[in-house]
């Protein structure tokens, strides 16, 4: 039985393009993985602490060396890293912030990002532990940032996600980019026309 861990990350509830993107995937997935199990981790609604000195030392101590503050400080991080190793797919639903991801991910990676977890090195330096696992990101931003558009150059999301993923393993990976929200918001573009110019490639990725 497959099992897909599905990442929410916008804030906006209902009136998020990304999230609609992330509950259309989820429903296509489920009709190509009859049986298959989705476990959600909604990051808006999940209270994730920075990680701080306790976290620091915790994770680089030996587990029978841990006090209960470095347990205390490590418990959001172990189940956040167990999702990941559980599951064989992940989507992640996520809007664009500054160009970049959202606080709220990338506290999230932080905590999965982590040696002896989901990376170790070794004398030919990193290797990631969390392969053969399939990934689909979905991103939705107010502008577009596109392969030659003029705003190209200011797309750090993109590279961001694809780079930290790869060092932990995971290099099967597909992105939808929903550039072009602020139309939708300005009211010159139905949310319901919007969408449907990307629900192919939704589609297609939960189809994989």
């Amino acid at each position: 039985m497959s099992t897909l861990l599905k990442i929410d990350v916008s804030p906006r509830g209902d009136y998020s393009i990304s999230r609609k993107l992330g509950n259309h995937f989820a429903t296509e997935w489920q009709s190509n993985h009859v049986g298959g199990k989705i476990v959600t981790r909604d990051l808006a609604t999940t209270k994730i602490p920075y990680v701080d000195l306790p976290w620091i030392t915790g994770a680089f101590t030996a587990p029978d060396k841990h006090t209960a503050e470095h347990k205390a400080a490590l418990k959001v991080s172990d189940e956040f890293v167990e999702e990941l190793l559980a599951a064989d797919e992940i989507v992640i639903s996520t809007p664009m912030y500054n160009f970049n991801i959202p606080a709220v991910l990338k506290a999230w990676i932080d905590h999965t990002v982590r040696a002896g977890k989901t990376f170790r090195y070794g004398p030919d330096g990193p290797k990631g532990l969390a392969t053969g696992k399939k990934l689909t990101i979905l991103i939705a931003s107010g502008g577009e940032y596109l392969q030659g558009s003029p705003m190209e150059s200011y797309n750090f999301e993109v590279p961001y996600l694809r780079a930290i993923f790869a060092f932990i393993g995971i290099t099967d990976l597909s992105i939808v980019h929903a550039g072009g929200t602020a139309k939708v918001a300005q009211g010159a573009v139905a949310e319901p026309v919007f969408l449907e110019k990307f629900i192919h490639e939704v589609d297609l990725a939960a189809s994989k």
